[in-house]
């Protein structure tokens, strides 16, 4: 018998020994850089002329790993692929499907230092935020398997006279899963698991600034043992390869979370039913967020300028959840705001090999140009409290920026920067700030400082987020405590990491034999 799901701990790395397993793990990643990676088609490793180099962002001209580049032929064959075994494995019991991700579980959990340190050089992630992805991803893992056995169960039916009768759940075919850059290993693992060990059969287009890190849960996934064929491993454009299996007659679902734009795109693609297409294909949409944090009169300072620097410069900002507004009750403005920029100063920026760099580069060029023009736009919205430089000369480095006395409908408060920029409003009372909290087109994580009940008690019921939180940071939400997903434009209302997201990638069938 399974113990009940625990998340996995994050490590401690003030202890030495974690420091150093750290240090050995870097440089065995280090160690690696330039290898080639292939697409993985039904079992088959398929090199290709043409390569994504995958680019560490903190030194550039460092190339992680140079991974195959599939095409439209090559999509096709994956799909096809994905969907003759899915004739075979939709019939494999629950409990064994489970099985299959509890012993991957298992492998993260005695490479977690690896698989972390590969992100800090893939990604430039801290040491904190990689280890946090690789447990998020090792909880996907544990929890999913725990839900499937759960839904593996004869389901409760009314009974009724002189019939048996019964209600159980079906798997839907392939899954085209397309998961973002910035969790490369926790989103991916996670709907990649989910649509495994539902009975679905997988192919996997990589984000393409972080491919080695998924093939390397690929590889992890044929280590114990996944029949060929259920996941298929496709790095490719978005333009070529993405659009392809999106809308390919045989795909029945898509699992995507990146931006609101290419979200829609995928959305309306797949809406668009294809000759021969017998189904009509599912989405599970999760976009972006223009995130706030509420702070009134009566709220812990102390406290509140932790979470919110914490939420606003873990991983340079580059999260969905990421406060990127920030709402001060007039009362307190001043005095929080100076708080915060003075905690902001302190923060360290460099390559995040070096465990005491807190904020790393940003992901690749196009990021550090799109936050870099935010900026100029935000000199012209607001005023440039703290932060602004922008060095590309070794990686892509943004020093954290707060642009203070913002308009509530400034573009700076109401777009994605997806980056190291507060903007800070000034609101009259918290009636004011409840509003403006609510004027985005987004609703994904939200989060509120103070004391006073009556606040608190309104922001439950009226401030439209999907994950809400109160007297902490907005960002780390874990799998199982905090199912995660928005509302409005930050996508299709899904709960990653919930009880009822398995529910998603699977069809209920109702069976009734009279006697």
């Amino acid at each position: 018998m399974l113990p009940e799901f625990k998340n996995f701990c994050l490590a401690d790395f003030s202890i030495s020994e974690n420091r150093k397993k750290m240090e050995d793990a870097i440089k065995q990643v280090e160690e690696e850089l330039g290898k080639e990676y292939p697409i993985i088609i039904g079992g088959e490793k398929i090199e290709t002329e043409k390569k994504i180099e995958s680019i560490n962002p903190s030194v550039k001209k460092e190339v992680v790993g140079r991974v195959s580049r599939a095409n439209r032929e090559l999509a096709e064959r994956a799909i096809k692929t994905a969907y003759e075994k899915f004739q075979e494995w939709r019939f494999t019991s629950p409990d064994e499907r489970a099985r299959y991700l509890l012993k991957a579980a298992e492998i993260m959990r005695q490479e977690v230092f690896y698989l972390s340190a590969l992100m800090v050089v893939e990604e430039g992630k801290n040491w904190i935020e990689a280890y946090a992805d690789t447990a998020e991803a090792i909880d996907f893992l544990e929890f999913y398997a725990r839900e499937m056995m759960r839904y593996g169960k004869e389901q409760p039916v009314v009974p009724y006279p002189g019939e048996e009768n019964s209600l159980f759940y079906i798997p839907l075919g392939v899954v085209a899963v397309i998961p973002p850059w910035n969790f490369p290993c926790a989103i991916l693992v996670g709907m990649t698991s989910a649509a495994i060990v539902t009975g679905n059969t997988v192919v996997l287009k990589p984000a393409s600034s972080s491919p080695v890190i998924g093939y390397k849960f690929a590889e992890i996934m044929e280590r114990v043992g996944l029949p060929d064929g259920v996941l298929n491993f496709l790095p490719g454009s978005g333009a070529e390869v993405g659009d392809t299996i999106v809308g390919h007659p045989l795909t029945r679902m898509v699992a995507f979370t990146g931006s609101r734009d290419v979200g829609l795109h995928i959305n309306e693609l797949a809406a668009k039913t294809q000759p021969g297409q017998r189904w009509i294909k599912r989405v599970i949409a999760e976009m972006g967020g223009k995130d706030t944090i509420i702070v009134d009169e009566t709220a812990d300072l102390d406290s509140a300028v932790n979470g919110i620097v914490a939420s606003a410069y873990g991983f340079q900002g580059q999260k969905c959840s990421a406060c990127s507004r920030l709402i001060i009750v007039k009362d307190v403005y001043d005095e929080l705001l100076d708080r915060i920029i003075e905690r902001v100063k302190e923060i360290k920026v460099g390559d995040v090999r070096d465990y005491d760099n807190y904020m790393g580069p940003v992901i690749n060029e196009q990021a550090f140009n799109k936050i870099k023009e935010y900026i100029e736009i935000g000199k012209g919205e607001g005023r440039l409290m703290t932060g602004g430089g922008c060095d590309d000369s070794v990686g892509y480095f943004i020093e954290p920026t707060i642009i203070g006395d913002v308009d509530p409908m400034a573009r700076i408060s109401q777009e994605e920067i997806f980056g190291p920029v507060l903007a800070v409003i000034k609101a009259k009372d918290f009636d004011e700030a409840l509003e403006i909290a609510n004027n985005t087109e987004y609703g994904l994580t939200g989060g509120v400082y103070s004391t006073n009940r009556a606040n608190l008690e309104r922001a439950r019921r009226e401030f439209f987020v999907g994950n809400l939180y109160f007297n902490r940071k907005i960002t780390g939400a874990l799998v199982g405590v905090q199912p995660f997903g928005g509302f409005n434009m930050s996508g299709t209302d899904s709960k990653a990491g919930g009880s009822d997201y398995l529910l998603l990638f699977m069809q209920a069938k109702s069976v009734a034999e009279r006697f």
